[in-house]
């Protein structure tokens, strides 16, 4: 058996709200790894939004969420997953304490966070029950199982922190990342451990930044191309393959459902931030917190609720 794990991030590039990163982690069959994770889990699931039939969809993010669609399939995915592991948040402080405990004392100290344990999750009981007894049920019929959902959410006062201390928001995003590459190798060392990242930029050589996170490990250079760059690191007899892939969260199953965690940990913690905002004026317009309309929502902030005190650097991130 094998541990195929995913890792993706969302909201690397706003001006507003968190940047988080998650992993998913599968134990499947060795020869299932360059196998089609979606054809052999076809009953439960798919990569496509029609024709679901019922069934989950796991996709990258920017297919399974859109403005139209809202939420719905982010939700529905990620507490389905959770169903399938024995968890049932059912606000977003409970989800936040099974996938990122150690970010709940830092949001408490943001006003907008204030409502978060009262905020609930909206999934119909009966369909998540269904969906993830017929997902456990294909992955059981398959060999494979899903073995755990987590994340590190960098709240926007402890991501300016990072920027200051790390220099640059890409090596802010390497730092989470490798939070969560060194989670995996202390849960399943010893398995054979295969690690999947969503390339992020133009870097192809990590060599050097897996040597700063790891220097402990012995590492081999197995590929670096523009398309992948691979590699092994092992400690003690122990190891594992890290594998930074271009449109990995399109390519790999457990990548896909950690993008789609991501989001909708993002997607929730931006609306307590609109929430809170609206709630002084109800003629401001939401934000999903990109440049261009971060600004805008900022600028709107100044101008009709200059009455309004906030902490700049727990709502505006360093470039």
């Amino acid at each position: 058996m094998a541990v195929l794990v995913g890792i993706d991030e969302a909201g690397f590039g706003p001006i507003l709200g968190p940047l988080t990163v998650s992993s998913s982690a599968f134990s499947i069959p060795n020869h299932f790894l360059k196998s089609d994770l979606w054809e052999i889990l076809r009953k439960s699931l798919s990569n496509r939004r029609k024709r679901l039939a019922g069934r989950l969809l796991i996709a990258d993010s920017k297919k399974a969420y859109s403005k139209s669609l809202g939420i719905k399939h982010l939700e529905r995915t990620v507490l389905t997953a959770l169903k399938c592991l024995g968890q049932e948040p059912a606000t977003l402080i409970e989800l936040m304490e099974l996938l990122c405990p150690n970010c709940l004392d830092r949001l408490s100290a943001y006003p907008w966070y204030k409502d978060a344990g009262g905020y609930p999750l909206s999934l119909d009981a009966a369909d998540k029950e269904i969906a993830s007894a017929v997902l456990a049920d294909d992955l059981a019929s398959n060999g494979m199982e899903l073995l755990e959902l987590k994340s590190c959410c960098l709240d926007v006062a402890y991501y300016n922190q990072m920027v200051t201390a790390v220099k640059n928001k890409a090596n802010v995003l390497f730092t989470a990342t490798s939070r969560l590459i060194k989670r995996a190798y202390d849960n399943f060392a010893g398995e054979d451990l295969h690690i999947v990242v969503d390339r992020q930029g133009g870097r192809v050589h990590y060599r050097k930044n897996l040597q700063r996170m790891f220097g402990e490990m012995e590492l081999r250079i197995l590929r670096e191309s523009p398309a992948a760059s691979s590699y092994e690191l092992t400690v003690d007899g122990k190891g594992m393959r890290l594998h930074f892939v271009v449109g990995a969260d399109e390519r790999f199953l457990p990548v896909s459902l950690a993008s789609m965690t991501s989001k909708y940990l993002r997607e929730l913690l931006i609306g307590n931030i609109n929430r809170y905002f609206t709630g002084f004026g109800a003629d401001l317009r939401p934000t999903a917190g990109y440049w261009k309309d971060g600004l805008r929502f900022i600028e709107d902030i100044k101008t009709n609720l200059p009455h309004v005190q906030y902490n700049s650097d727990q709502l505006i991130r360093s470039r």
